[in-house]
């Protein structure tokens, strides 16, 4: 692809905003073995919309590092735009440790100063805002917040020049308390929300965020903050779909349409990165003209089959292999 295209021909479906993160997962949860992969929630995300078959970029920095030639290769093997992307001299890519318990899996991060945590809205303003222009769907997270004020910065200038250009916006909750205060998180999620057009939170983030703990009343306070479709992602529970219609009358409050999708009973290896599969499913599935409930029943078959093998990327499905097991 190139730049040279009418201001705002939608010739991209999914853009995603954020860090991308060299990963090692522990393969057993009593040895330290670890298998080298990829992650980052955005970068996971934009990759599963590119298996689904549509066309994707991605925008981030990285260190000028092997990693970031690893990354690199990556995004051009899976079909990824990465005419936005930005080396750094001077600060190293991110990378993080994925370990597992009886709890579940646990992240350890090593991204303070990364070359990501250091975009800015100068930085953004060059080819990455073509890009956002050029898109049907800018995808954004709570972590493309939370790495650095100025990352947060980039993320809301972004959205001013998606809202500009016409382009929607989905926002995955993914809090990371390692990384912000819930406090601050709490401030700059609302207003995310707020902004956003689809929202894509987790029950267990907003538990933490809000204190509520039934799927509904979740549903219910993402409309009140501004959004007006929600899929709220359940685990190995499902997804709830909340979608506003119009008023019953002029003064009277919004409608909502929910609609529960159930789990899928399959025997999980490793959920890093099914949330980011999730999402980046249900973007692809919009950008090919799915409403929004089928777009969500198909990205929770897509998610779990991801949930199946190990690693945040070598574990997202195609399109292929998706449709086969619907």
């Amino acid at each position: 692809m190139t730049l040279s295209t009418t201001r705002h021909e939608k010739n991209i479906d999914v853009v995603a905003l954020g860090e991308a993160m060299v990963e090692f997962n522990q393969t057993s949860p009593t040895q330290p073995q670890y298998l080298q992969g990829f992650g980052g929630d955005t970068s996971n995300a934009v990759i599963a919309a590119a298996r689904a078959g549509v066309r994707t970029a991605y925008l981030t920095r990285l260190g000028d590092d092997l990693f970031a030639q690893q990354l690199r290769q990556l995004w051009q093997t899976e079909g990824v735009n990465t005419e936005g992307l930005e080396l750094d001299t001077h600060a190293p890519t991110g990378i993080y440790f994925v370990t597992h318990g009886p709890e579940g899996h646990a992240f350890s991060y090593r991204r303070a100063d990364s070359a990501a945590s250091k975009m800015n809205v100068n930085w953004l303003s060059g080819t990455p805002a073509a890009i956002i222009g050029r898109a049907k769907w800018l995808h954004v997270s709570g972590i493309s917040l939370a790495i650095s004020e100025q990352a947060c910065n980039t993320v809301f200038a972004a959205l001013d020049i998606a809202r500009r250009s016409r382009t929607l916006v989905s926002f995955d909750s993914n809090l990371r308390l390692k990384l912000w205060s819930i406090e601050r998180a709490r401030i700059h999620i609302a207003n995310t929300v707020s902004r956003c057009d689809l929202f894509l939170p987790s029950l267990e983030d907003m538990t933490t965020l809000t204190g509520l703990t039934d799927p509904e009343a979740i549903t219910r306070w993402s409309h009140d903050q501004g959004a007006s479709r929600v899929v709220l992602k359940l685990g190995a529970q499902g997804a709830l779909v909340s979608e506003q219609r119009l008023p019953a009358s002029k003064t009277g409050r919004p409608k909502y349409d929910s609609v529960f999708i159930p789990g899928r009973d399959v025997s999980m290896v490793d959920a890093t990165g099914a949330g980011d599969c999730f999402c980046g499913n249900i973007l692809a599935r919009l950008s090919l003209g799915d409403d929004l409930v089928t777009a969500a029943r198909y990205a929770n078959t897509a998610a779990s089959i991801a949930v199946q093998n190990w690693g945040a990327v070598a574990c997202l499905p195609t399109a292929q292999q998706v449709q086969a097991a619907v």
